[in-house]
């Protein structure tokens, strides 16, 4: 069984997800609303360009992102983060200063009990995330 966060954006998905692609490489596969069937029948054509579906797949981590649909936007992410586990601790906090840049950290890069290094922070798109690297244990 395997979990996998999908991220809705309102409208940033493709900026997220290509910045996500730059920040933790990987394939990027990405389809727009436009793509769809019928999709004259059942969009209104401002929305063609929209990211109807996107996906980056790198070593063993999947992340999903959406525009979703415009008729039903999303709130924020509270209550919710993308846990991110890399063994090296120095690509982590790579992974963890890029993810921060633009954004908010939570909490800073420290080591703690179980990792050589773990940070929390909001992303520039409103995304949490926890990156933990080294974990002990």
């Amino acid at each position: 069984m395997h979990i996998c966060p999908y991220l809705f954006l309102n409208g940033r998905a493709e900026e997220a997800i290509n910045f996500y692609h730059q920040v933790l490489g990987g394939e990027l596969m990405l389809s727009r609303f436009s793509e769809m069937p019928d999709f004259e029948k059942n969009m209104a054509p401002e929305h063609a360009d929209r990211v109807m579906h996107a996906q980056l797949a790198w070593d063993q981590g999947v992340l999903m992102v959406s525009d979703g649909c415009p008729s039903e936007p999303t709130r924020a992410m509270d209550g919710c983060a993308v846990s991110l586990s890399v063994q090296d601790v120095d690509r982590a906090q790579q992974v963890f200063d890029a993810l921060a840049d633009g954004g908010e950290v939570v909490m800073a890069w420290e080591p703690t009990f179980w990792a050589k290094g773990f940070g929390m922070l909001k992303d520039r798109f409103g995304v949490n995330w926890m990156v933990s690297g080294g974990v002990t244990g």
